[in-house]
């Protein structure tokens, strides 16, 4: 069995996809309607994709608790300025739980935690 997305209730497509193009570098793989009201993006490539679902009939789409997304990064101190000159800011960390690895969390404009991870050699 092999991971294939994680999908995201999103309040807001066009939002969710500036921010996953602008700040994780993802790029649409498929964008449609699965029937009206109902907009579906798949984002990235290679085998697992951010899938962002926009249902106008959904209220309050945007429950994560204990979720995040985590990807690795070669410079978190690199990403912190870049994140700062797009004009967001870090939620939690930068954390270093031990010698090999540091990390912070930003949110989506849905609210999931997204975190960059820095390995450390």
């Amino acid at each position: 069995m092999k991971f294939c997305w994680v999908t995201i209730m999103v309040d807001n497509m066009e939002n969710s996809i500036k921010f996953y193009e602008e700040i994780l570098g993802l790029s649409i793989n498929r964008r449609f309607f699965a029937r009206p009201g109902v907009e579906i993006c798949f984002m990235g490539e290679g085998e697992t994709q951010v899938e962002l679902i926009c249902n106008e009939k959904q209220e309050n789409p945007s429950q994560f608790n204990g979720i995040s997304l985590g990807f690795v990064v070669e410079s978190l101190d690199s990403m912190i300025d870049y994140i700062g000159e797009m004009g967001l800011k870090v939620f939690e960390g930068p954390l270093q739980p031990n010698p090999h690895v540091k990390f912070f969390y930003l949110k989506d404009p849905n609210g999931l935690k997204i975190q960059f991870v820095e390995n450390i050699k």
